[in-house]
């Protein structure tokens, strides 16, 4: 018996984006590039990665069919330049693409979005992407994208799944955010089998990202609704041991796909209604600057945050139902056990403490090359992002970021 596609909106409310999974991505896309979006030109952003350790771009272009693929970019660097997204729209541009399609994650995503951004308003210079952005030089009328775009993830990052796109312009390092009407890709193929082959670090510490996504939701004070609490509980009850359950065994087939599955309803749960976020999310902004993966500064923070914003007695309702929810699942306890918490006094810092070093990630900003003397400065920009300012007990004098951070050196 063959296998058999899954095609549905990501969102309960919204048509698109659309969700493909249950056969393997190259078929999924050829499928959908001429039935969905009836395009024959397509544009391919590959993973560099991806490219050079796998046979994933041949399978993909055998399945398009080489006529139908006009242009291809391998490999972007990390944070999305400016001049590597302008030198995407100049080859789209060229071969009239009619499509564009990502094989990896991360800064392929947000440039793919930038660029069909550009595409739509007749972009050539950083001068001029400069002014799709957000800032005093945005213009006054921007078009809507109107090539589409369908991405095929190898992690769990989940940016496929948002209005927003991050661009750094080379010129000042300075990073740039880009909002509506910018779109987010129109289909997202998932296949497992494929993320098998993502390196196991950027695997689970994204993962950990989309836990941190589910976890600030359910311990937030501003915006939550019962939906987004309902959503951010079942996509924790599929992440947790998902991710726990990959760890033990990279072939295990159906919790790659479980934590695929999670992270689409972690965002569902962070971006339904006017949930406010908290520091793990903006003190980890500040630290991608310095080098660390986004799944890391999660990975480091949110523990901390949770024992931060407990200690000030600012959402302990909400953090023992957190911790209550995640005790009564068999796989976490069993962690908890084999490491020896005492689970009649730990609070939810220690539980995601254990989980989080069962999966073999980082702790501490020691462990991301992160030392003392770039705590001031890290501490002195935190203030200024909106999740630190949102968190439970909202963090307004570097002292209490230095508070937090002072948890994990």
């Amino acid at each position: 018996m063959g296998q058999s596609e899954t095609v549905r909106p990501a969102f309960t409310g919204r048509e698109r984006p659309l969700l493909s999974y249950g056969i393997d991505f190259p078929a999924a896309a050829a499928r959908h590039v001429s039935e969905t979006f009836k395009a024959s030109r397509v544009y391919v952003i590959c993973s560099g990665s991806l490219s050079r350790n796998t046979d994933s771009l041949d399978r993909l272009r055998n399945a398009l069919g080489s006529e139908n693929v006009v242009g291809y970019r391998i490999g972007m660097k990390s944070h999305t330049l400016w001049s590597e997204v302008l030198e995407i729209v100049e080859d789209a541009r060229n071969v009239q693409a009619d499509l564009l399609m990502t094989l990896g994650a991360g800064s392929l995503t947000d440039g793919a979005k930038i660029v069909a951004f550009a595409l739509a308003n007749q972009v050539h210079t950083a001068e001029e992407l400069e002014t799709l952005a957000e800032g005093p030089n945005k213009r006054a009328q921007i078009f809507t994208p109107t090539i589409p775009i369908i991405s095929i993830p190898t992690s769990l990052s989940a940016g496929e799944y948002s209005n927003f796109a991050g661009g750094t312009d080379d010129r000042s390092r300075r990073k740039f955010s880009f909002q509506a009407p910018l779109r987010c890709p129109q289909l997202i193929i998932l296949d497992p089998t494929l993320a098998q082959t993502t390196p196991e670090s950027i695997w689970l510490s994204t993962g950990v990202r989309a836990i941190d996504h589910c976890v600030e939701t359910l311990c937030a004070i501003i915006g939550v609704t019962p939906e987004s609490d309902e959503l951010a509980r079942y996509a924790l009850g599929q992440l947790v041991p998902g991710l726990l359950q990959c760890k033990l065994n990279r072939a295990n087939h159906e919790a790659y796909l479980q934590c695929q599955l999670g992270s689409v309803d972690a965002m569902a749960a962070c971006t339904s209604g006017s949930v406010e976020l908290g520091a793990s999310h903006g003190i980890g902004h500040q630290l991608g600057p310095l080098g660390v993966g986004h799944g890391e500064t999660s990975c480091i923070l949110l523990p901390a945050v949770c024992k931060f914003n407990a200690r000030h007695n600012a959402n302990r309702e909400r953090q023992a139902a957190v911790r209550e929810f995640l005790i009564r699942d068999p796989v976490v306890l069993a962690v908890l056990q084999s490491r020896s918490v005492n689970v009649k006094i730990a609070d939810l810092g220690d539980i995601l403490d254990a989980i989080i070093r069962e999966l073999g990630m980082p702790r501490s900003l020691a462990d991301v090359r992160v030392g003392r003397e770039k705590l001031d400065g890290l501490a002195a920009h935190s203030l200024h992002d909106r999740w630190c300012q949102s968190n439970p007990m909202p963090l307004k004098e570097k002292s209490q970021v230095l508070e937090i951070l002072e948890m994990i050196v």
